[in-house]
C-alpha cells in the first residue's frame, strides 16, 4: 500500500486521477495541498483528508509515500523537484516540464534519488497503440511512409450552457499553461508519434488562436522523421464532434484508427476491421508496480523528455515562421 498526497486540483484531470487512485487497491489518498488554499480546503473536505497550507508542512507532517501532481504546468518543475528531494514518488499530469532541459533534469534527479517518476501518457496504454506496435514490430505495413494523428474537442466553443466553452478559464493562461491546444491535447499525438514512428529530424508548425484566445486553440505540426517518413499532428479546442484519428501508412499496408475502431488494409486487399488486444497497465498502475514491486514501467523517461522536446520545437517553428531542425 502507498499513501499519496494530491498536489492541487488545478487541472481538469485531477478528479480523474483521484477516482483512479481511490479505485486502486494499493493506493490510499491521505493528504491535499493546493496553490489555491480555498480550492484546496474544499478538495480536502470532499476527499475527507487533511489540507496542508504549505508543501513543507505536508512533507513534514503527512505520512505519505508519493504525490499526484495536478498543478499549473509552469509549477511542475518546482513541485516535482521538491517532492523528489523529499524522497517522494511522483505521478504527474502531462507535460513533465515546459523545457527539455528541465525535463531531462527531473528524470535524472528522480533516477539518482531512487524515486519513481511517472507521467500520465494514457494513449500509450490504449489497445490501438498495442496493436499498432505489434504491426510495426512485424513490419506488416512495410516501410512506414506517413503518420497522421488528431486529438481535438470543443472545449473552447461557445454554447448556451457554456458561453465561453466548458474548459476552465485558466486553460487559456499562457504563463500557467505554457501554451494551449498543442501542449495540452497535442501532447497525445506527439508522444504517440515519438513512440510509433521515431525520432524527429525537422518540423514546421502553425499554432493559431482562431477564436482569439491568449493561447493557441487550433494547431498543426508537420514532422519529418529521421526514417524519412512524414507526419501530421493536429490538435484543437474548437472542433465539435471530431473523433480521435490515427493513421499509419507504409509500403505494404495501412492502419486506420477512429476512436476505438481499427481497420487495416494490406497491399490492394480489402479494408478490414480488426479486433484489438487488451490495454496495457495504466500509467498509474505502472507507477504503483514500480514502487511496490520494482518492475520496469512501459512509459520511459525518453517518452517524457521527447514529448517536451517536440512541443518546444513546434513552438519555435511557429514563432520563427520557419522549418526547425532538431
Amino acid at each position: 500500500m502507498i499513501r499519496v498526497g494530491m498536489m492541487s486540483k488545478w487541472h481538469v484531470h485531477a478528479t480523474d486521477y483521484l477516482r483512479e487512485a481511490n479505485a486502486h487497491k494499493e493506493i490510499e489518498v491521505a493528504a491535499v495541498w493546493d496553490e489555491n488554499p480555498e480550492r484546496g480546503h474544499a478538495f480536502a473536505r470532499e476527499i475527507g483528508v487533511p489540507f496542508y497550507e504549505t508543501t513543507s508542512s505536508l512533507y513534514r507532517e503527512a505520512n505519505i509515500d508519493g504525490v499526484i501532481v495536478d498543478t499549473p504546468t509552469n509549477m511542475h518543475k518546482m513541485i516535482i523537484e521538491e517532492a523528489i528531494m523529499h524522497k517522494k514518488h511522483v505521478f504527474s499530469e502531462k507535460v513533465l516540464a515546459l523545457t527539455t532541459s528541465d525535463a531531462v533534469y527531473l528524470t535524472k534527479l528522480a533516477k539518482s534519488s531512487d524515486v519513481h517518476l511517472m507521467l500520465s501518457l494514457p494513449r500509450l496504454s490504449a489497445p490501438y497503440t498495442v496493436y499498432a506496435e505489434s504491426l510495426l514490430r512485424e513490419e506488416a505495413l512495410g516501410r512506414i511512409t506517413s503518420f497522421r494523428c488528431r486529438v481535438a474537442h470543443d472545449g473552447a466553443v461557445s454554447t448556451d450552457e457554456h458561453p465561453n466553452g466548458w474548459l476552465p478559464a485558466h486553460f487559456y493562461d499562457p504563463i500557467a499553461c505554457g501554451g494551449g491546444a498543442l501542449i495540452d491535447l497535442g501532447a497525445h499525438p506527439i508522444y504517440l508519434s515519438n513512440r510509433l514512428i521515431g525520432p524527429v529530424r525537422a518540423l514546421s508548425a502553425r499554432l493559431e488562436a482562431t477564436l482569439g484566445h491568449a493561447v493557441d486553440d487550433n494547431a498543426t505540426v508537420m514532422i519529418e522523421y529521421a526514417s524519412g517518413a512524414l507526419g501530421i499532428l493536429e490538435s484543437s479546442f474548437i472542433s465539435g464532434g471530431s473523433p480521435f484519428l490515427m493513421e499509419i501508412h507504409g509500403t505494404k499496408g495501412s492502419l486506420l484508427i477512429e476512436n476505438e475502431t481499427a481497420r487495416v488494409r494490406f497491399l490492394r486487399g480489402p479494408l478490414t476491421t480488426v479486433s484489438l488486444p487488451p490495454a496495457r497497465r495504466s500509467a498509474m498502475t505502472q507507477w504503483v508496480d514500480a514502487i511496490l514491486r520494482d518492475t520496469d514501467p512501459e512509459i520511459s523517461s525518453e517518452d517524457m523528455i521527447e514529448l517536451t522536446r517536440v512541443n518546444e520545437l513546434a513552438v519555435q517553428a511557429h514563432r520563427e515562421n520557419r522549418r526547425v531542425t532538431r
